[in-house]
């Protein structure tokens, strides 16, 4: 499933100002290199550390929907659909799947799936994990995603039934979900039983979660003997151990300036994919000023995404098109897109209504407020948009906040301009939950308070297509008209990026950077 996923970075509430930018490289990358020389045991030979930057908040992946208990659960258990490299769905558990009518899927499971703790995967178990999300006792974030699942049946050991409400066409993008024991109970978040290739061995909070290869594994025993996730919250610290040589990879935590440095490293190797995470500016279209589509598009023009791309990004990103990835099958190129360009930036702000007030004098056209993280490569990124915006005439001040101050603020509409980033983006859908006029908070993700009547339906007739050729269409379509409505301004899309030690072999990434690689790596 396609989620929203942010990261936290503590630090005191503060604000940017409008002096002139230098970019140079953080100070904290010579810090990395100048206490390398320090060295600690290096990690058991053949068990695999990776570095984190949180613990995982549940080991059950009905509940758990942080970056780091994904990645966790990628490991310890197997989706009943998978994803392949254009984001369409395949088979995982499930050996095969079929639509019968627009309310009915069938899905078949491979026969011999063992559990970690020995038993067979049944029908049973999938019935009571997709039944968990239609339980109104159960408590967890992802239910939203299952609000057309009327219920869930097994019609053979091997065989469930899905059955829904209305029609629904990105339905079975939600089945990519971890399949857990019948029965389980909230003893699941601490000490997970999956059919992954890793089982359980101990989860200390703050410090790791180790886990060892499961033998019975139905696609074959892991390459090496285990996995640790070892959190490191310091950036500093986790380039550290890997030049140390107490972590051996490091995956989409290292900012780019760090990256940039460690390439240059002859221990270290570099693996790259082109990825899934989106960064945007987000508007408040019921600010009177920022309702004006003129304005909007004034900014997307005065933002020289490709500097930022160039070089805040050291080229670990691409251009963004829009909210889905280049790789989707979904996605559409032929949209929209903001060149540079001040001088259209200052010609249609004179045309909303706003005038530059005193020639080549101080005074702004007018004034915005943009609201960000306080992460330091966040915060420098506001600091270019800021400058890029003063040359088109408006001032704008930058603030930023701890991410759950910020969250909070974006959600109850307390903002004219943000910057966030979407994570993971896999789901065409992700247009309905994010453009659609009944997905604003706090039933969804539209938090811009974007309208547009042909967008709206565009998405529902997508949803409830037959053929993928018919989604495709519809979801190309409207695509193309929210890019002209400019809600959000398209940053980048990420690169994704591992970080590893030279002795490290079979690394090879996804477009959601999931971890499920890990089970071909081998250390020498």
């Amino acid at each position: 499933m396609s989620t929203a996923r942010h990261r936290s970075t503590p630090c005191r509430s503060c604000r940017t100002s409008s002096s002139p930018l230098t970019i140079r490289p953080s100070a904290t990358v010579a810090l990395v290199f100048a206490l390398s020389a320090c060295h600690d045991a290096p990690p058991q030979n053949h068990i695999v550390t990776l570095a984190v930057l949180t613990s995982p908040n549940s080991l059950d992946p009905r509940v758990g929907s942080d970056e780091t208990s994904q990645r966790a659960h990628q490991l310890i258990y197997d989706n009943l659909l998978a994803l392949d490299d254009e984001l369409r769905v395949t088979g995982g558990l499930a050996s095969s799947w079929q639509q019968r009518d627009p309310l009915t899927y069938d899905v078949v499971l491979r026969p011999g799936v063992l559990f970690h703790d020995g038993h067979e995967l049944t029908a049973a178990d999938v019935v009571f994990t997709f039944s968990s999300f239609i339980d109104p006792s159960f408590i967890s974030a992802r239910k939203g995603a299952y609000r057309v699942l009327d219920k869930v049946t097994a019609l053979d050991r091997y065989t469930a039934r899905f059955s829904l409400k209305e029609p629904f066409g990105s339905f079975p993008i939600q089945l990519v979900m971890p399949v857990v024991p019948n029965g389980a109970t909230a003893a699941l978040r601490d000490h997970p039983v999956g059919t992954g290739p890793y089982k359980f061995v101990s989860f200390a909070v703050d410090d790791r979660l180790e886990l060892a290869a499961f033998p019975q594994y139905f696609r074959g025993a892991p390459a090496n003997a285990g996995v640790v996730l070892k959190v490191v919250p310091d950036e500093i610290m986790r380039a550290l151990e890997l030049r140390k040589g107490t972590v051996d990879l490091v995956v989409n935590d290292l900012s780019p300036d760090v990256v940039h440095q460690l390439a240059t490293d002859q221990t270290m190797a570099i693996a790259k994919s082109p990825g899934t995470d989106y960064a945007y500016v987000g508007f408040n279209l019921r600010d009177p000023v920022l309702g004006d589509r003129r304005v909007r598009h004034a900014i997307g023009y005065a933002i020289d995404r490709q500097a930022i791309v160039d070089h805040l990004r050291r080229g670990l990103a691409s251009l963004a098109v829009g909210i889905l990835p280049p790789v989707s099958w979904a996605f559409e190129p032929k949209v929209f897109q903001f060149a540079h360009d001040v001088a259209t930036a200052k010609a249609l702000l004179d045309e909303a209504g706003y005038p530059d007030p005193d020639g080549d004098g101080p005074e702004p056209r007018l004034r915005l407020t943009l609201k960000v993280s306080t992460n330091e490569f966040i915060r420098l990124q506001a600091a270019v948009i800021q400058q890029d915006l003063k040359q088109a005439g408006i001032e704008l001040d930058v603030r930023s906040y701890e991410f759950a101050t910020l969250y909070a603020d974006v959600l109850k509409g307390n903002f004219q301009l943000f910057t966030l980033q979407w994570v993971g983006v896999s789901d065409p859908d992700m247009l309905r939950r994010v453009f659609h006029s009944t997905q604003m908070p706090p039933s969804g993700f539209n938090r811009g308070y974007y309208e547009n009547p042909e967008v709206d339906r565009l998405i529902d007739a997508a949803g409830a297509a037959a053929t993928e050729a018919e989604r495709r269409r519809l979801f190309s379509e409207a695509q193309r008209l929210v890019s002209h409505d400019a809600p959000y301004i398209s940053l980048w899309t990420k690169t994704n990026v591992a970080v590893s030690r030279t002795g490290i072999e079979g690394v090879k990434l996804t477009p959601s950077a999931d971890f499920t690689f890990l089970r071909a790596v081998t250390k020498r």
